[in-house]
């Protein structure tokens, strides 16, 4: 495993217990939401960098993609 997938990793477990917590989501619903987001693409693209950047700041460009529908 690469330290980029590592981090991904790490990233979309955590994102995935923050839709659970804080808008009530079951698994299989925030799985779906993030592997379906454009928020998912841009961060397994390892050109875009989004990988190396904080879990919360990749949480709000989830939160801003859930609310209105598309990226920031």
């Amino acid at each position: 495993m690469t330290k980029e997938t590592f981090m991904i990793e790490e990233i979309s477990k955590e994102i995935v217990l923050l839709l659970m917590e804080e808008h009530g989501m079951d698994l299989k619903e925030a799985l779906r939401t993030l592997y379906t987001s454009d928020t998912y693409a841009k961060l397994t693209n390892l050109r875009t960098g989004l990988f190396s950047q904080s879990t919360a700041y990749v949480y709000e460009y989830l939160e801003h993609e859930l609310a209105t529908g598309k990226m920031a």
